[in-house]
């Protein structure tokens, strides 16, 4: 597995709690990093990681509103919490995170639905990652 690849997965890791803690995605982080800087057994935060989960952080907002409207015939807060996660990740990184190729964002993603989620969450996934892309340049530019 690629760095790049295991940042997201921690990124995916930080935002799974935070929304199961129904705690601030900053806050989470924050202890992660707290939590490897005194226990030498976990691995430092990557920087990517960190990254990350500051751009989602920044966005939240956004990324829930074009979630909701986008993803037909789910209600955000009835969708699968990893699936939720994942798809705030992967719709952060394949829009504003401009060293990323869309591919490989979505790709992305879609593996981690594969590992943490449902048998159906991979097109889920694929499909409204998709449509993101797609309507890209629009949504960024509503952004601004």
């Amino acid at each position: 597995m690629s760095a790049r690849s295991k940042a997201r997965k921690r990124a995916f890791q930080i935002l799974f709690e935070a929304d199961q803690r129904e705690s601030s995605v900053r806050d989470v982080l924050a202890d992660w990093v707290r939590h490897a800087r005194s226990d030498d057994r976990q691995p430092p935060v990557n920087p990517y990681t960190m990254q990350l989960i500051e751009g989602y952080a920044e966005r939240a907002a956004r990324i829930d509103e074009l979630i909701a409207t986008y993803a037909i015939d789910w209600d955000l807060d009835r969708m699968p919490a990893a699936d939720r996660s994942i798809v705030r990740l992967g719709a952060y990184e394949l829009i504003w995170e401009d060293e990323t190729p869309d591919a490989v964002a979505i790709d992305e993603a879609v593996q981690l639905a594969k590992e943490f989620s449902t048998d159906d969450s991979p097109a889920f996934v694929n499909g409204l990652l998709g449509r993101f892309k797609e309507l890209k340049p629009s949504l960024r530019r509503e952004s601004h």
